[in-house]
Parts: C-alpha cells; structure tokens; sequence
C-alpha cells in the first residue's frame, strides 16, 4: 500500500511524515509513503481542466492536474492519496468539502484522505505538549497552556512565542524567508516525539479517523489491514 502526501511546505510535510509513519506502523503490514511539499497552498485555477499555468507551484495550483495524474496511472492500485492543508482564516469544514469534491472529480478510481489543519499545521505540534517540551524543555508552558486548541489566534505566533520567549517578536517582525526555516526547524524536532495518541487536536483526530477508515478497507483480495 504506497501512500502520496501532499501538501502546503516542507514543515508540514515533516509533521504530516511523522504522524503517518506512527498510525500505520500497526496497522498496514507493508506500506510506503512519499511525502510532495509544495510553495505554498495556491489558488483553485478557474479552468480545472486546463494545464497549470508555466510558473505555478502552490498545492492547490497545481491539485487538479496531479489528480488527473495519479489517477491515470494509480487507479486499480493500492495507491491512496493523502492531501494536507492548512484552513488559515477560512472554514475548515468547506475547504475539506471543496478539497473532497476536486479529489472525486479528478481522481475517482483513487481512495483519499483529507487532512486540513486548523489554523496551522503548527496547531498539531501544539496539542502534544509532551513531544514539544521534549523538544524544548526550555518553552513558555503558560503560553502553551493558554492556547485554545484548534482556535483561530495566529497559531504558529503562539508556538514561535512559546519557544523563542523575548526573540519571538523580531522573527515575527522579520517575516519571510526567516519565519519558513524556523517553522521547519521546529516542525522537524517536535515531531521525531510525537505520538498520536497524545495528540489533542479535533482536525488531526479528524484525519486520523480518515486515515483509520481508509486502511480499514479489504484490497482486491479480500485482505484486511486493519
């Protein structure tokens, strides 16, 4: 069973790696997955059916064409695609419907699984403290203590605040490029100690569920990975 990732950037692929490996490694006997970062989440192209523009490089840019893809040379397989993103200031439950309804349109012979990440990818390193402290015993606990889980509040200011204390106000003032290197360090080192079944973020408990139910179903031989 071979499973495609795709999503947002790098640090979230880093996150979305760790967590995948940890769910299946009881359940799916034989699996391999790969993991394709992209720069940046993108727009839905107005024309769907058309070939992405020369420069296009964003997830959503370029979905449409990369399911038309898979699907053409996947279908019939054990080839499941997974898609990760992050819902910003937007609502989750439409951009899972909206990213659902491309999937089945474009790829209707692969299974998916949806993941959208509420507000941040960072809002999953967040609801597995243990894993954070781990990675930084140093950290603001107060700060990690008084963030709502899955609240709309700037959430990887909260982590950046929690982990940088008196410097996360220069790096926020900074911006990009700065910002992206430093949300894949920390995305790299919390996730090599997470474990999902600390993890307390409805989204991820959402698409773990997903994820669950995908590898729940038999294959073509009436085998089970579950």
């Amino acid at each position: 069973m071979h499973f495609e990732v795709l999503t947002e950037d790098r640090s979230g692929g880093v996150v979305i790696e760790s967590l995948m490996r940890r769910l299946l490694v009881a359940k799916v006997p034989e699996y391999t997955v790969s993991i394709r970062p992209h720069r940046g989440k993108g727009d839905i192209p107005s024309n769907m059916t058309a070939r992405p523009e020369r420069f296009a490089s964003g997830l959503l840019d370029l979905l449409p064409a990369k399911l038309r893809a898979y699907d053409r040379v996947c279908a019939g397989t054990d080839f499941i695609l997974v898609v990760i993103m992050d819902s910003d200031n937007h609502s989750p439950d439409s951009i899972h419907k909206s990213l659902r309804a491309i999937c089945s349109q474009f790829a209707p012979g692969l299974l998916h699984v949806i993941g959208v990440c509420v507000e941040e990818t960072e809002a999953w390193l967040l609801a597995d403290e243990q894993a954070l402290l781990a990675a930084y015993p140093d950290a603001n606990v107060s700060v990690i203590k008084d963030y709502q889980q899955d609240s709309v509040c700037g959430t990887w200011e909260v982590l950046c605040h929690a982990l940088l204390r008196d410097r996360a106000e220069a790096l926020i003032r900074v911006g990009y490029p700065a910002i992206g290197q430093y949300k894949h360090e920390w995305a790299l080192n919390i996730s090599r100690y997470m474990d999902p079944k600390r993890n307390t973020s409805p989204s991820f408990l959402r698409f773990a569920e997903e994820l669950r139910q995908i590898t729940s179903v038999q294959d073509r031989a009436g085998k089970s990975y579950v």
